[in-house]
């Protein structure tokens, strides 16, 4: 049975309590969007699970958001399609209604995700793209040193790729998603060569795993951080990432293209 929170929130973040950051500090980045776009190979009809705000729905020519946080939904432009209170694990619509399907960010947050998947698979009969970290590189970033606490988490919360792969059937392939330098969307990593930034509360709050952790925690973080940049230690370990355009850590695309589709590709069909 989905578990859902006061304001609709399905899985284990209450948006209700984290979103209000979200339209500052998670803003689409057009280079990711273009990652994204590219996977969904053209497909018109798209279904976005976790649509949350509506980040990157320009991936696609038509979309159909599903969201279950009232207060996400309420973020949403009304320039945007209407989001359908739904949660993944139980989609309102037909088999294969869909050319596409996509979940952003969104994947470690359901309750059930091999259900989940699942369902994206039944409604769309062509790629299902999903973007999200690969657990076993989650650790490798410099946050680790500073709070290992919430990067723990973070493994811990993201479903390894081969489940996925899994879950989705067909044929799989996975993708390392480069994350630039000056990246408009605020997840943890984003924030490779700008530590700065995650000393800011707001900047925190909007990446949800900081919700996880206590206060101490957070607190310890924010003095070590701040006495390493003041003192020149985090530069001297780590300064390089200030220059380096791109960073390839544990963002990935996984991209599943049904069994048919394979088959009519083989047979020269369309």
């Amino acid at each position: 049975m989905d578990v859902r929170s006061w304001d609709g929130s399905a899985g284990d973040v209450d948006y209700g309590a984290i979103g209000p950051g979200y339209a500052d500090f998670r803003r689409p980045d057009p280079r990711i969007a273009r990652f994204i776009a590219d996977a969904l190979e053209g497909a018109r009809t798209v279904v976005n699970i976790g649509a949350g705000a509506g980040s990157y729905e320009s991936a696609a020519t038509a979309v159909t958001p599903v969201e279950p946080s009232l207060s996400m939904r309420a973020r949403r432009s009304e320039a945007l399609p209407r989001a359908v209170d739904a949660v993944a694990e139980d989609l309102p619509f037909a088999d294969r209604e869909f050319d596409g399907a996509m979940t952003l960010f969104s994947v470690h947050q359901w309750s059930d995700v091999e259900a989940g998947l699942r369902e994206m698979r039944r409604v769309t009969r062509g790629p299902a793209v999903v973007l999200t970290c690969d657990p076993q590189r989650v650790r490798d970033f410099w946050l680790y040193e500073y709070a290992p606490e919430v990067l723990d988490t973070e493994a811990r919360r993201y479903p390894p790729l081969e489940k996925m792969a899994a879950a989705l059937g067909g044929t799989g392939t996975v993708r390392t998603v480069p994350i630039p330098l000056d990246c408009t969307d605020g997840f943890n990593e984003a924030y490779y060569g700008r530590p700065e930034m995650l000393l800011d509360p707001a900047a925190r709050q909007a990446c949800s795993a900081w919700s996880f952790v206590d206060d101490g925690v957070r607190e310890r973080f924010t003095t070590r951080l701040r006495d390493d940049l003041d003192s020149g230690a985090w530069d001297e370990r780590f300064g390089h990432l200030r220059s380096r355009p791109f960073y390839e850590g544990s963002l990935v695309i996984v991209r599943a293209i049904p069994e048919h589709r394979t088959e009519e590709h083989h047979d020269g069909g369309t």
